[in-house]
């Protein structure tokens, strides 16, 4: 197996290095950037999805992982890495772990913004 994963948070979706060969116990430890503004209050979910990259055919999903954003976003700022359950068709097909860090946006007195920022968050897998 060559597993990469894609995440997905609001419209902004990025993809991690395929992990050649590394069949079920793949390390990324990659940092990934989401840009976040709006209300964080009910922010959706990180859409994690395990893929297996396929030189001949369609890559196949080989499960996801959702996890909630609310404690990071508003709460505590970081999480330690944590294992969360992936799933495929409602079936247990093992975990993943995952830290969590949110950085806010430093604010410039000068500049005044309609929009309130919550500046951004990395992701390591």
């Amino acid at each position: 197996m060559d597993p990469y994963v894609i995440l997905t948070w609001r419209s902004n979706e990025q993809k991690s290095t395929v992990a050649t060969g590394a069949g079920g116990e793949p390390e990324w430890n990659e940092t990934f950037v989401f840009a976040v503004s709006g209300s964080a209050d009910n922010s959706p979910p990180l859409s994690v999805k395990i893929m297996d990259s396929d030189a001949f055919s369609a890559d196949d999903l080989v499960g996801e992982a959702s996890i909630p954003l609310e404690a990071v976003l508003l709460e505590v700022g970081s999480l330690p890495p944590a294992v969360h359950r992936v799933v495929k068709d409602e079936e247990y097909r093992g975990e993943i772990k995952i830290a969590l860090t949110f950085t806010p946006a430093e604010e410039n007195e000068e500049e005044e913004e309609e929009e309130e920022s919550y500046g951004g968050w990395n992701q390591s897998t």
